[in-house]
């Protein structure tokens, strides 16, 4: 088998972006937040109901269910956030500043680039505060009711229609935001390697063609027949003094 350049080029460290420790906690992000949203919707299919009966009501059950899926949903959606800007911000910490003067704030490229960068993560922010808030809204109402849920009271709290469902899909919508905002760091960073190889590639080009050109060596001019028989006449004689 032969080995190319890419299997001597070596391996990227671990906070690069586009290492593989960088897309397996995108892929293990993505999957909490899917995690997060069944587990919203099983919430959203087991939620406690009030069951009126003249000016009484009571729960339709102890919400223990509901509120375990809410719990896991909770802390799912969090951890996948954490792991997601906690990697994100160690890996640009930790990336070469040196590249930063190819940064041209005023090329169309960076423009889009900051532009999109900038919508993933306060679209990230504001799913990802609204799924929380309408997970921690469901988890106070569930586990207001744990005991003595079959007893009539004056009134019933209960989480409205589709509140689980919606955090849900707030949830799933963060982690993909994350994502985006992961891949527009990831072409950021891109972007600034190749300017850079680049500038070498311009550089090492421009200082080969300011050198001056050596000029070859001339060979020996050919020896004509008076040198070549004073040549064999002087090899003579060393050999006749030998004999």
């Amino acid at each position: 088998m032969a080995v190319t350049h890419t299997d001597l080029a070596p391996s990227p460290p671990k906070t690069d972006l586009g290492s593989n420790t960088g897309l397996f906690v995108i892929v293990v992000s993505i999957l909490l937040g899917l995690q997060c949203f069944i587990l919203s919707l099983v919430a959203e299919a087991t939620r406690s109901n009030a069951i009126w009966m003249e000016n009484k009501c009571r729960y339709s059950g102890d919400g223990k269910i509901p509120l375990m899926s809410v719990a896991a949903a909770f802390f799912s959606l969090a951890l996948a956030m954490v792991l997601q800007h906690v990697y994100l911000l160690i890996a640009v910490s930790k990336s070469p500043t040196g590249s930063l003067v190819y940064w041209d704030p005023h090329s169309d490229f960076v423009k889009s680039l900051t532009w999109q960068a900038g919508f993933f993560f306060v679209a990230t922010w504001i799913s990802f505060a609204v799924g929380e808030i309408l997970l921690l809204v469901g988890l106070s109402v569930e586990s207001g009711h744990l005991t003595n849920w079959r007893d009539a009271r004056a009134s019933c709290v209960v989480v409205g229609n589709g509140v689980f469902s919606a955090a849900g899909v707030f949830g799933l919508f963060t982690v993909f935001m994350a994502a985006g905002l992961y891949m527009s760091a990831l072409r950021g960073q891109r972007f600034l390697q190749d300017q850079e190889n680049n500038h070498r590639e311009v550089m090492a080009a421009s200082a080969f063609y300011a050198s001056p050109p050596r000029s070859p060596r001339r060979p020996p001019p050919p020896a004509d027949d008076q040198s070549r028989r004073h040549m064999v006449m002087v090899e003579l004689q060393k050999y006749l003094q030998l004999v």
